[in-house]
């Protein structure tokens, strides 16, 4: 399929100044600016920078950024699941995933994350895909953000339901190895009864012998 990006940006105006939400941001813009010292879930700042900037260049990536000046504060990334992973073994051409959201601590509580999410979902061309997310609860900031599991699980879960992402069965071993794992996905209006089998071959691959 033809991977179609439109920009859209929108401004937050909050106690540290106004923070800019855009994207998909390219490559070049992404490396134009600097990732903020907290982004360090994943990988250290200046690494996580060329990562995304890989991300943004591909034909299915997609970088939503959210910046305060020129220094990125947080981001969501779009794109094709790893091909380790379960996800990958039938490469539906309009299922992406969404693999990372991460925002700095000193600005949590501001919506940063929701309007990532808000963002992502403006441009109409999303309504072509659909798109899967795997939440571990070994990837939250329980520390971070003081909660407990299941807090953290129903602020993921309320955060993720406001762009109409749902909660799917699986028997991943992986996510079924915790209560509070789950899948979660995004069925776009103009998605197909092909991608939803497809996809359900993938949730079930025992009783499909995937």
């Amino acid at each position: 399929m033809e991977h179609i990006k439109t920009f859209y940006s929108k401004t937050l105006h909050t106690t540290i100044g106004d923070i800019i939400v855009e994207g998909p941001v390219t490559g070049a813009q992404l490396a134009s600016y600097t990732f903020h010292e907290g982004l360090k879930a994943f990988r250290q700042p200046a690494q996580q920078q060329q990562a995304l900037i890989g991300i943004a260049d591909l034909p299915e990536g997609r970088i939503i950024v959210a910046r305060h000046d020129a220094t990125v504060l947080g981001y969501v990334t779009y794109l094709y699941p790893d091909p380790m992973e379960r996800w990958a073994q039938d490469r539906i051409d309009n299922m992406i995933e969404l693999g990372a959201i991460e925002v700095i601590n000193d600005t949590r509580g501001m919506g940063i994350g929701r309007a990532l999410l808000d963002i992502s979902f403006q441009d109409e061309a999303m309504e072509h895909y659909l798109v899967i997310t795997t939440e571990y609860y070994w990837h939250w900031d329980l520390k971070g953000t003081n909660r407990t599991v299941w807090e953290y699980r129903k602020m993921m879960e309320r955060m993720m339901k406001t762009v109409n992402f749902e909660e799917f069965a699986t028997d991943d071993p992986e996510i079924n190895s915790h209560p509070a794992n789950c899948l979660m996905a995004r069925i776009g209006k103009h998605v197909e009864a092909d991608t939803l089998e497809r996809f359900d071959r993938l949730r079930f691959r025992s009783r499909f012998n995937f």
